[in-house]
C-alpha cells in the first residue's frame, strides 16, 4: 500500500493530470494504475501540446498522416483520438471493476467554442461518436455558453466532465444542470446509469488571484490569510455538492439509477513554491471527489505524503465559508476574482490550442516540403 493508497481509502480518486504516448505505454499507465492507484486520465489542450510539441513520440504518426495529405485539423484530431482510445482502453478494467463509476479518460471540446453553446454541442456529439469509448466524458467549459449545452448532453445520454469552474455560484449551475439533463434523459426512457460526469473545480489558480491581492491590500489581517483561498473555496463548493444530492429530487433520479456528479479537484499543483507541493491534496481528502494530479504531484505524494490522511468534514466545511467571509471583509471582491479566473483560463486554454495547432502546422509543412 503506497501513501496514495492511503487517500484512495477515504473514497477519493485519483486521476492523472496527463498524458503522452510515453505514459501510454505498459511501463506507464498500467504502473500508475497498479502502484499509485490511478483510476483516471484528464487531458487538455496545454497537456497535449506539451505532449505532441514537446516530444518526437508523435513524429512518425504525424509522417504518416502527412504523407496521406492530411491538414492540420485532421492531424490534431488523429493524434488527440488515437491518445484518448488507447488511455480508455488502459483503464477500461477500472471501469469494468467498479461498475462503470471510475476508470474514465477525458478529452475537450475546442477552447475557441467556450462561448457558443450550439458549437459545444455539436463538437461534444463528434467527440463521443469519434472515440467510441463507455468511459470517456467530454469536457465542457461551464461557462455562461456551456451551462445550456451540459443540460442538452447530459439530456441525450453523453458523459461530461465539467471544467473550469471556479465560482460558487457557477457550481450550483453545472449541478442544477446536470439534474435538469439527468430528468429529460429520464423522460426519453434513457439508462441513467450509463451517464457518468464530474465538475472539475479549480484550486490553485484561486490562490495565486487572491494572495495577489491580498498583498496589494497589505494589513496583517490580509497577509496572514494567504494560501487560504483555494481551501475554503473547494471545502465550500463540496458542502453545496453534499446539499444538491440529497432530497426529494435527487432521490427520484437515484432511484431510476442515477450517478452523482462528483466533484474534481483541478489544477491541484502548488504554483506558490512556499506551500507544500502535496497541499492541494492533503487539505482536500474527502469521499465521492476526484483529485487530478500531474505526475510530478503523484511521485511528491508517494515520497512524503501523509500514507493515512484524514477526511474533511461538517465543522471544516464550516470553517471554509467563514474564511469566505474574512476575505471578503479585508477587501477581497469574489465575484471578481472568480470572473477573472474563468476569463484567464479559457484565454489560456484557447492560446495552448492554438499553439498546438499552430507548431502541428509547422511540422506538417516541414515534413510535406
Amino acid at each position: 500500500m503506497s501513501n496514495i493508497h492511503g487517500v484512495a481509502a477515504q473514497g477519493q480518486s485519483i486521476w492523472m493530470d496527463e498524458i503522452s504516448r510515453q505514459l501510454l505505454k505498459p511501463e506507464g499507465l498500467s504502473a500508475l494504475v497498479d502502484g499509485a492507484a490511478v483510476t483516471g486520465v484528464t487531458s487538455n489542450p496545454t497537456i497535449f501540446a506539451n505532449a505532441i510539441v514537446g516530444s518526437t513520440d508523435y513524429d512518425e504518426a504525424l509522417h504518416e498522416l502527412v504523407e496521406r495529405e492530411a491538414d492540420t485539423a485532421e492531424i490534431y484530431t488523429a493524434l488527440v483520438t488515437r491518445d484518448i482510445r488507447d488511455a480508455c482502453d488502459a483503464l477500461r478494467p477500472v471501469w469494468q471493476d467498479t461498475d462503470g463509476a471510475d476508470g474514465f479518460v477525458s478529452v475537450e471540446v475546442s477552447p475557441e467554442l467556450a462561448n457558443e453553446t450550439e458549437a459545444t454541442i455539436q463538437e461534444a456529439r463528434d467527440w463521443w461518436k469519434r472515440v467510441d469509448r463507455p468511459n470517456l466524458l467530454i469536457k465542457v467549459p461551464a461557462t455562461p455558453a456551456g451551462i445550456p449545452a451540459v443540460r442538452q448532453l447530459i439530456g441525450e445520454g453523453i458523459s461530461l466532465n465539467v471544467t473550469l469552474i471556479f465560482s460558487l455560484e457557477r457550481y450550483r449551475e453545472v449541478m442544477d444542470a446536470y439534474l435538469d439533463g439527468l430528468e429529460t434523459y429520464a423522460q426519453t426512457g434513457g439508462d441513467l446509469s450509463r451517464i457518468n460526469s464530474v465538475a472539475s473545480f479549480f484550486i490553485s489558480r484561486v490562490d495565486t488571484e487572491v494572495d495577489k491581492r491580498l498583498e496589494q491590500i497589505g494589513t496583517e489581517e490580509a497577509l496572514a490569510l494567504r494560501g487560504q483561498a483555494a481551501i475554503a473555496n473547494a471545502r465550500a463548493a463540496y458542502g453545496l455538492f453534499l446539499e444538491a444530492f440529497a432530497g426529494g429530487r435527487w432521490d427520484s433520479l437515484s432511484a431510476r439509477g442515477a450517478r452523482i456528479q462528483r466533484p474534481l479537484w483541478a489544477s491541484t499543483s502548488t504554483k506558490n513554491p512556499d506551500y507544500p507541493d502535496t497541499l492541494y491534496v492533503d487539505e482536500l481528502v474527502v469521499a465521492d471527489t476526484v483529485n487530478t494530479v500531474p505526475v510530478k504531484t503523484i511521485e511528491a505524494y508517494q515520497d512524503h505524503g501523509n500514507p493515512h490522511p484524514s477526511a474533511f468534514g461538517a465543522s471544516e466545511i464550516a470553517g471554509a465559508e467563514a474564511t469566505l467571509e474574512r476575505l471578503g471583509a479585508v477587501g477581497i471582491d469574489y465575484d471578481s476574482v472568480v470572473q477573472v479566473l474563468e476569463d484567464e483560463g479559457v484565454q489560456k486554454f484557447a492560446d495552448s490550442y492554438r499553439e498546438l495547432l499552430d507548431s502541428i502546422e509547422q511540422k506538417r509543412l516541414a515534413l510535406h516540403g
